[in-house]
């Protein structure tokens, strides 16, 4: 029973320590070291101002959090993420029997320049969107901060995936 407790151990540290496989799902090769993260631009004029930096530190701490990989320069990253906000929309989505707006729904949208320095042929171009939906009878104003956080997330996630978990 002990040695199948040691055997367990040292494939776990094989593995782990070989970059063969992470728990967050991530495939990096070996070589790649480094990732950088340009500013954040928003292309639309009625987002909060908070909005670029929000998605930016989502999308930072995610990579920081779930690889092991130093965040540096572009000039000298292995990766590099560009991105860019190019829709934050509130549309309603159910019209109540008296023609009022029942429920609204905030979507975002990010497109994502990644560059692999080392493997050309996972550079990707994409625009990824998520959305909330929400109450009209509630204060946009109130909810607005929490909604833009769980959809930034959701969008971190789709950008992380893309590069690291060849989905």
């Amino acid at each position: 029973m002990k040695t199948h407790k040691i055997v367990a151990i040292f494939f776990y540290l094989t593995i782990i320590s070989c970059n063969i496989y992470s728990f967050s799902g991530a495939s990096i090769s070996e070589e790649i070291k480094s990732f950088s993260l340009n500013n954040i631009y928003s292309q639309v004029s009625n987002s909060p101002s908070s909005l670029s930096q929000i998605t930016k530190d989502n999308l930072q701490d995610l990579i920081l959090s779930q690889t092991n990989l130093a965040l540096l320069d572009e000039s000298i990253a292995d990766l590099n993420f560009s991105a860019s906000i190019t829709k934050y929309e509130i549309k309603p989505i159910a019209i109540n029997a008296n023609e009022t707006t029942a429920k609204n729904r905030l979507t975002i949208n990010l497109k994502v320049d990644y560059t692999n320095a080392k493997n050309k042929n996972l550079n990707y171009n994409t625009t990824f969107s998520r959305y909330r939906d929400f109450d009209s009878s509630i204060n946009f104003a109130e909810i607005e901060l929490d909604l833009i956080n769980e959809i930034t997330k959701e969008l971190a996630e789709d950008t992380f995936n893309k590069a690291f978990v060849n989905w």
